[in-house]
């Protein structure tokens, strides 16, 4: 049937301003909400299709939008987007961030010269981000994000409606693209170059990124202390670098036994991946006389530990000098990474565990799992002198208990304990911290 020339270019119009476009089968429909993916090619977009019968809603200065199953509040996402505004063609509710190809991605990926990890697969992007959903709907914390690399997961989580993300990048080879996504968004992005990892190096002076001290880095951000009481203010999102792996958690436990560093603005969770390893180790029960130690048991007492997910090494992509995954050789089982949320305890520290004496407790601890088949009275005897078997009598513990049967937080009470005991002494820590301070260079 033949049309005019009016009518057509009316009817093409109308399909403009609803939204409606003839569907693209070789692209990835990928929206945070939805688990399912298409792959026709390795081409991961976020444009996805939009409903004609749906309207775009109100614009009253800076607009949320909301994630159609996981409630999540969405502000404008796209420079893009806001241009439209006004015009012919309203703003789409799913007119979210491209994510980029794969291949393109693990280009970029691969530029790094340092042994790294990255994610460049939407589907895992979105398993990490549908498990941050609850913080993203909340709202309330800072995220920060370690070495975001080409950035796949940092717009999965903007898209998924992170009100306010940080990415904290090492590598200036990334620098450039993520500051132009800064640029273009609405102030719920910010980039600094900086390595989380190499917050607070020992010893004093001037410092260059990526090496930062935590209070320059909360202060440009604008983040102030809270009490420990409060609500979790920053949750940080990574990948550990498995180079330092261990030396890392040993650095946190010291920094939140001591509410130093990032704990010096509250109780930070973390959201990492890390190695199998170390996950069963840090998780590792009394009577496990090979896995139970010192950092596990110290993390225990302090935190909830809670497995999130576990991915094989082979869905992130490994910058190494041979090329392969450089998945470290252990005698457990490490064939994958564990994506893990650890939450400082709101009731960790009390009248007679501070911040001034948790580096004591720590360091009681680590000489008590050092051999885990050493009887506890004889322990507590070095540091409380005749105070011993009075100790575990209160304690309800036998005698003859062997310091790799104790649990956590029988520790924690037993320190308590201790403190507010007239015998107890702290001679014989004094040597070995003058000892650590020696090696680690502050002296």
């Amino acid at each position: 049937m033949a049309t005019c020339g009016g009518c057509s270019f009316f009817v093409l119009a109308l399909r403009t301003v609803c939204g409606q476009r003839q569907a693209r089968p070789l692209l990835t429909q990928a929206v945070c909400s939805s688990r399912t993916i298409f792959t026709s090619t390795r081409s991961y977009s976020l444009d996805s299709l939009s409903s004609g019968s749906r309207k775009a809603p109100a614009q009253t200065g800076k607009t949320e939008r909301t994630s159609p199953s996981l409630g999540l509040p969405q502000r404008n996402l796209s420079a893009v987007a806001v241009s439209l505004q006004g015009q012919c063609r309203p703003l789409c509710r799913y007119d979210l961030l491209d994510l980029g190809e794969v291949v393109e991605n693990t280009r970029k990926a691969l530029t790094c010269r340092s042994l790294r990890r990255f994610i460049v697969e939407p589907a895992l992007a979105r398993v990490v981000a549908d498990h941050l959903a609850p913080d993203l709907e909340d709202g309330k914390a800072v995220i920060f994000e370690c070495n975001p690399g080409p950035g796949v997961l940092t717009r999965t989580l903007l898209n998924c409606g992170a009100q306010r993300l940080v990415a904290l990048e090492s590598d200036k080879s990334f620098l450039a693209d993520l500051q132009a996504l800064e640029s273009k968004l609405d102030g719920q992005f910010e980039v600094v170059h900086c390595d989380f990892f190499k917050l607070d190096p020992i010893g004093q002076g001037s410092m260059k990124p990526p090496a930062m001290y935590s209070e320059k880095l909360f202060s440009d951000l604008g983040i102030s202390e809270v009490p420990w009481s409060a609500d979790v203010p920053v949750k940080v999102v990574g990948i550990f670098s498995q180079r330092n792996e261990r030396s890392m958690l040993w650095k946190l436990t010291y920094a939140l036994y001591e509410r130093q560093s990032v704990f010096r603005y509250g109780r930070v969770e973390l959201i990492m991946f890390i190695s199998e390893k170390e996950y069963t180790k840090i998780m590792a029960k009394p009577g496990d006389y090979r896995n139970y130690q010192a950092l596990g048991a110290l993390w225990q007492m302090a935190c909830d530990i809670e497995l999130l997910h576990k991915e094989p090494w082979s869905s992130f992509v490994t910058t190494s000098k041979n090329g392969g995954m450089a998945v470290p050789r252990s005698s457990i089982p490490n064939d994958h990474l564990c994506l893990v949320r650890i939450t400082p305890r709101e009731d960790f520290f009390s009248s007679a565990l501070t911040p001034s004496n948790g580096g004591t407790l720590v360091m009681m601890i680590k000489q008590c799992l050092a051999k885990r088949k050493a009887r506890l009275v004889d322990r507590l005897n070095s540091w409380c002198p005749g105070s011993g078997r009075d100790l575990m009598s209160k304690m309800g513990l036998y005698e003859d208990v062997v310091t790799g049967d104790v649990h956590p937080d029988e520790y924690k009470r037993l320190f308590e304990l201790m403190e507010q005991s007239e015998q107890f002494t702290q001679s014989w820590l004094y040597e070995e911290i003058l000892e650590n301070t020696k090696n680690t260079g502050c002296v």
